[in-house]
């Protein structure tokens, strides 16, 4: 999915101020409107779509950044663009500071994997060290647009590839920072179905036995839990996939605590993709 072809660069802004939440909402969906695609909608219906995706959870992600979004009914392309509000607002973020760095998502409604995909490249993208003093060091929307054109770039390549034999993928991870970036980057690669089940470490029950009961505490207590996410891959991009996770994880042949681990499949029906 190419998503730099989503962005609306008449609708970036480096000069975004609001009150609170709910007039940075308004004021979004003011201008939102200004964009042909969702000229039809009107003003007051994408500020309520976004208002009540705020009522299940705010999109303040902490750190300085927002990603307002909605689907909307009959919307024929998603709608991508950015906002720059140099004072901050207070956006009810989860970690309850100021939100100086808006991208905001009108998505069409049938449009789910692709909507998620996109999240999750956002995430990603926000995640990189360095690229929120880059936002904010913008001076105009051209120059704005072209920073964010060019992370989007950087990550519209998926390594999912055309299909072919198919492997069932396993990964084993002990820390729940890992598990999030992991399916947050799955998700980036456009693979929407998967399981995650809980585990526990062997050292959690070790330490228990009666024998190696003075060694009750050699297994940290973060590493007694573990998840296990596993999912069908096509056999062609199995070592890509290996190498975006180790992005994350670090070297899996010198960390410990994770695992990455395929398998041939010789017959499978079904599919795990529920969302």
């Amino acid at each position: 999915m190419n998503f730099t072809e989503k962005l609306a660069p008449d609708l970036f802004r480096t000069d975004f101020a609001a009150r609170d939440k709910a007039e940075a909402l308004t004021q979004l969906a003011a201008l939102a409107a200004q964009h042909p695609s969702l000229t039809p909608y009107g003003a007051d219906a994408l500020a309520q779509a976004l208002h009540e995706r705020e009522e299940a959870v705010s999109t303040g992600l902490g750190g300085g950044f927002a990603i307002p979004h909605c689907r909307l009914p009959a919307l024929d392309d998603f709608v991508v663009f950015v906002l720059v509000a140099p004072k901050g607002i207070d956006f009810d973020a989860l970690d309850n500071r100021r939100v100086h760095i808006f991208i905001v998502v009108f998505a069409p409604e049938e449009e789910t994997n692709t909507h998620l995909q996109l999240l999750a490249t956002v995430s990603r993208i926000l995640a990189k060290k360095g690229i929120k003093k880059e936002l904010l060091e913008t001076r105009t929307a051209e120059v704005l647009h072209e920073v964010w054109a060019r992370a989007i770039a950087d990550e519209d390549a998926p390594v999912v590839a055309a299909s072919g034999p198919k492997k069932l993928l396993y990964i084993i991870l002990f820390y729940d920072a890992d598990l999030d970036a992991v399916l947050e980057y799955l998700i980036d690669q456009g693979i929407s179905g998967a399981a995650v089940s809980d585990a526990r470490n062997m050292g959690a029950y070790v330490s228990t036995m009666p024998l190696f009961a003075s060694f009750l505490g050699f297994m940290q207590t973060d590493r007694h839990a573990a998840k296990i996410i596993m999912t069908v891959i096509d056999a062609g991009i199995e070592q890509a996939l290996l190498r975006g996770i180790e992005q994350i994880t670090g070297d899996l042949d010198k960390k410990q605590g994770a695992m990455f681990l395929s398998m041939d499949i010789a017959f499978a029906k079904g599919t795990l993709t529920m969302i």
